[in-house]
């Protein structure tokens, strides 16, 4: 009742509908300043008193709702030099101290803005490729790495991320090290030295720590990228898609499989979607049940952002330990899903690429006479449905054993057409019904060169 009575007094101010999130149809009434301080503050309050707590299944859009008006407050406090406005910036240290208890960095644990010591560590204005990574993973990250700065000849600084000594040793980093070319050194982020570890458990956490790796670069714009991902364009185009400019983040949608399987999935996303963005009602997988929205192998976030931040707090909140445990990872793939679903329900704008997942790889007509493309890989276009990534490692294929020294260069891709998906990690999938479309000259010889310096990589990090 108290926060109900809270907001009833707030709807007839314009200077605090403002700042809880209100739009501007609202009664004008003049109050003073000392009024507006103590509405934001019993709000923030309240929210910090009772923050979210296990069971976590149904809170996901209670907490959503909360990081809406944080980001608002943020954005006041942004645009206004009036010393008032810190009531806003303290309002959401207030929350965020009892709600995102890993933001207590382990170097400064008394610290009462953790919200404000973070943000400060964003470098403004710059950019760069975050790729999360372990000593299982290393292999890729070193491929990546390799074809970034000697092939695609990319100068956006690098930064590798890992959660200790044991998750990525000293060697392997010095492998990585020895990979920067001609362009700035790599950067090596222990992402326990800035978060408290203690509600995360990064070092077993998987697919965990990309959430807290893009919030813990001091990169302002990050394009985060898993350690197996391929590109075939400078990733500095990213920096100029529309989505990254126009809204500070870009996703990428994974295949369109599985329609009407998985229910319970679509019942939870719409129990916690209750007035879904434009960008959403636009999704065949809201609309019409597939099973899977977003391939997290690539996302780029502008973090300079308040809406953006907001929205990677409650994405960061999905991948801690007990939340992802008893939902994230339960109802859902890891942490494919909870990229969209938190920027949604934090309000923040953002923007998935055009296209369904499509295929690279290689030509084949299967039983029933159709032309198709298969492989192990999920492709991706730019903004000009140019092929621009792929996920999946450039092996042929990695899920397979007895196939990790085999390489292949792709040589056709298809997108915009039906999945025929294998049933195990060593069959292939294939995509049937559209354009057999050849890869150009220059496409070929990326992936040409860039196997070609994976093998060179490989006698080097696994000698015979």
């Amino acid at each position: 009742m108290a926060i109900l009575s809270t907001f009833w007094l707030l709807s007839s101010t314009s200077t605090t509908s403002q700042a809880l999130g209100f739009g501007h149809e609202r009664k004008i009434i003049h109050h003073s300043p000392e009024t507006d301080i103590i509405l934001v503050t019993d709000v923030s309050e309240y929210f910090a008193d009772i923050p979210i707590e296990k069971p976590f299944k149904m809170k996901y859009g209670e907490l959503g709702r909360r990081n809406r008006l944080m980001a608002k407050w943020l954005s006041l406090a942004a645009a206004s030099q009036d010393p008032t406005t810190q009531i806003y910036l303290d309002a959401v240290e207030r929350i965020c101290i009892t709600q995102y208890i890993f933001l207590k960095n382990p170097q400064n644990t008394t610290s009462q803005h953790p919200v404000a010591d973070l943000r400060a560590t964003f470098t403004r204005g710059s950019a760069g490729i975050v790729i999360p990574t372990s000593d299982k993973t290393l292999r890729y990250a070193a491929h990546l790495i390799g074809s970034l700065r000697t092939v695609l000849a990319s100068t956006l600084p690098i930064q590798v991320v890992y959660a200790g000594d044991s998750d990525l040793s000293a060697t392997s980093r010095a492998h990585l090290a020895s990979l920067s070319g001609t362009g700035p050194a790599i950067e090596f982020l222990n992402i326990l030295t800035i978060f408290d570890d203690t509600t995360l458990q990064l070092q077993s956490g998987g697919w965990a720590i990309k959430a807290f790796a893009a919030l813990g670069s001091h990169f302002e714009t990050v394009i985060l990228a898993d350690a197996d991902a391929v590109f075939l364009q400078p990733p500095e185009v990213l920096l100029q898609h529309p989505a990254v400019v126009q809204k500070g983040a870009l996703l990428f949608h994974d295949r369109l499989l599985w329609q009407y399987a998985f229910a319970d999935r679509h019942d939870w996303w719409h129990s916690q979607i209750l007035h879904p963005s434009p960008e959403m009602n636009a999704s065949l997988v809201w609309t019409q049940q597939y099973a899977e929205e977003a391939d997290s192998g690539l996302v780029v976030l502008n973090k300079g952002r308040p809406d953006t931040f907001m929205g990677l707090l409650h994405i960061c909140w999905q991948n801690s330990y007990e939340v992802r445990e008893e939902t994230t990872y339960k109802i859902t793939h890891g942490d494919k899903e909870s990229w969209w679903l938190g920027l949604e329900l934090a309000g923040a704008q953002y923007e998935f690429s055009k296209h369904y997942g499509g295929i690279v790889g290689w030509e084949d007509v299967d039983d029933e006479g159709r032309n198709g493309v298969c492989s192990f890989v999920i492709a991706h276009v730019d903004a000009k449905n140019r092929l621009l990534w792929y996920n999946g490692s450039l092996l042929k294929n990695k899920g397979q054993s007895d196939m990790e020294f085999v390489y292949q260069v792709p040589e056709k891709w298809m997108i915009d057409a039906q999945w025929v998906k294998g049933a195990r990690k060593q069959d292939h999938s294939c995509m049937v019904g559209g354009e057999v479309r050849s890869l150009t000259a220059d496409e070929f010889g990326v992936l040409t060169r860039s196997i070609e310096l994976a093998k060179t990589i490989d006698e080097l990090v696994y000698p015979v």
